[in-house]
């Protein structure tokens, strides 16, 4: 079976341009997580009050980026579906986070701004990725 690929036998220069950035986040994303969730006592005190099903969903979330960065690279279809699920389960984490801290749950407020800034970079590379979309 063969894998389905965007439009053009070889991805547009910006294309791989939003593969290399969603790479490199997701490689710090797995530093940035596994550090705190792996690491010395120290990483865990410098992320201050944090969450750690945050925690967690980002470290995980970070080898869908990614696979989902070596199948934007490839110009696969199948990217494009990721990149939503990534966005769309980052919002509902983000939810979820949000009633926690309504019930009172002590937070960083860095984690608002990181919560949203993965929502705003994964809903953006699933936009971009579907104006290349093919006519059924």
């Amino acid at each position: 079976m063969h894998a389905q690929s965007f439009p053009s036998a070889t991805p547009p220069g910006w294309i791989r341009v939003v593969a290399v950035i969603a790479g490199i986040f997701g490689l710090m994303t797995l530093f940035s997580g596994g550090s705190v969730l792996f690491g010395p006592q120290q990483a865990r005190a410098a992320a201050g009050n944090y969450l750690p099903f945050v925690v967690w969903f980002n470290f995980l979330a970070g080898f869908a980026y990614v696979a989902a960065a070596a199948g934007i690279w490839l110009g696969r279809d199948w990217a494009r579906g990721l990149a939503w699920a990534i966005a769309l389960a980052t919002a509902a984490v983000a939810m979820v986070f949000v009633v926690q801290v309504l019930r009172g749950q002590a937070y960083e407020a860095r984690t608002v701004g990181a919560l949203a800034l993965r929502f705003a970079i994964w809903a953006g590379i699933a936009v971009a990725l579907g104006t290349g979309r093919r006519a059924p």
